[in-house]
C-alpha cells in the first residue's frame, strides 16, 4: 500500500544538517500515514511495516543524495566498507517501534545521523507524533525546573538498574517513556534532566540523539565519562550519559565506579 504522504524532492544541493532534518520528517509523515492506514492491523504488522518503509525511504533518499555516502542502519545489512568511508549516515528508521504500535502514543522517532572522519556533525530526531523535529547544527535548550527533583528518563519496558540507582542516590524520579530519540529529546526540551542507559544499544540508537544533544550544549559520554565512538567494526555500543552540564559531574561519580 503506497503512502498518501506528498514528500517533494528534496534539492541536491542541500547541505547535510538540512538534509539530515528533512529525511528524519519526512520518513517521520510516511509513518504517521503508516500508522493511520494501518491502524487495525496487528502491532506486528504495523511495526514492520513501518520499519520497511521507513527504511526504504531513507535508503532511497540517501542514494539518490549523496552516493558516495555509505550507510549503517539497524534495518539493513551491515556493509563494512563503510569502515573506509570519509563520510557514514548512521540511522534508525523508526526507533521505538513497541510505542509506534501503540494507539496514542508519542515516544517514538527517526534517527538521521552524519559521520564523517571519526565525528558526529550533523544530525536530526523526527518525534512525528509530536510534531516536531529537533536537529543539528543550532537547537534551543528548553528551561530546567529547578524547584522539583531530577528527573531521570528511563525506558519504559526495560529500565535499566543503574538509571535506578542514579534517580536514588540523587534523589530524583524515574520518567518513563520509549524510545531513545524520545528519552534523549526530554533532555532537550527540558522535560527530563538525565537519561541514562545501560544494557544493550547499538550505535544507530544514539548517534542522532547524541548529535542533537551536543548541539543543545548537553553532556554526552559512555557511563564511564569515555567518549562515544561511531563507525566502529562492531556497531554496538551498549550505554550513554546524555544530562544538563551541570550535573555531568554529579553522575559520573555514580556510573562510572559501575561501569
Amino acid at each position: 500500500m503506497s503512502s498518501r504522504t506528498s514528500i517533494e524532492p528534496t534539492p541536491a544541493g542541500i547541505d547535510d544538517h538540512t538534509l539530515a532534518h528533512q529525511l528524519a520528517t519526512d520518513a517521520g509523515r510516511l509513518l504517521l500515514d503508516v500508522r493511520r492506514e494501518l491502524a487495525d492491523a496487528e502491532p506486528r504488522e504495523l511495526k514492520d511495516a513501518g520499519d520497511r518503509r521507513s527504511q526504504e525511504f531513507l535508503a532511497t533518499a540517501l542514494a539518490r543524495l549523496r552516493p558516495d555516502d555509505a550507510i549503517l542502519s539497524e534495518e539493513a545489512v551491515d556493509d563494512l566498507t563503510r569502515l573506509a568511508a570519509p563520510r557514514v549516515w548512521i540511522i534508525d528508521p523508526l526507533d521505538g517501534t513497541r510505542e509506534f504500535s501503540e494507539p496514542g502514543r508519542s515516544d517514538w522517532a527517526v534517527h538521521v545521523a552524519l559521520w564523517e572522519r571519526g565525528e558526529l556533525v550533523a544530525g536530526a530526531v523526527a518525534l512525528p507524533a509530536q510534531g516536531i523535529t529537533p536537529a543539528t547544527p543550532q537547537v534551543g535548550l528548553g528551561p530546567q525546573d529547578s524547584d522539583q527533583p531530577l528527573r531521570v528518563a528511563v525506558s519504559r519496558t526495560r529500565p535499566p538498574e543503574l538509571a535506578g540507582t542514579v534517580c536514588r542516590e540523587l534523589g530524583g524520579w524515574l520518567v518513563q517513556m520509549g524510545s531513545a530519540g524520545a528519552k534523549a529529546m526530554a533532555v532537550v526540551q527540558g522535560k527530563a534532566d538525565i537519561y541514562v542507559h545501560a544494557g544493550g544499544q547499538y550505535e544507530w540508537d544514539s548517534a542522532a540523539p547524541v548529535a542533537v544533544a551536543r548541539a543543545a550544549g548537553l553532556h554526552t559520554s559512555r557511563i564511564d565519562g569515555t567518549p562515544l565512538r561511531y563507525n566502529q567494526p562492531d556497531p554496538h555500543l551498549p550505554d550513554l550519559i546524555i544530562c544538563r552540564p551541570e550535573h555531568a559531574r554529579a553522575v559520573l561519580a555514580i556510573t562510572a565506579n559501575r561501569a
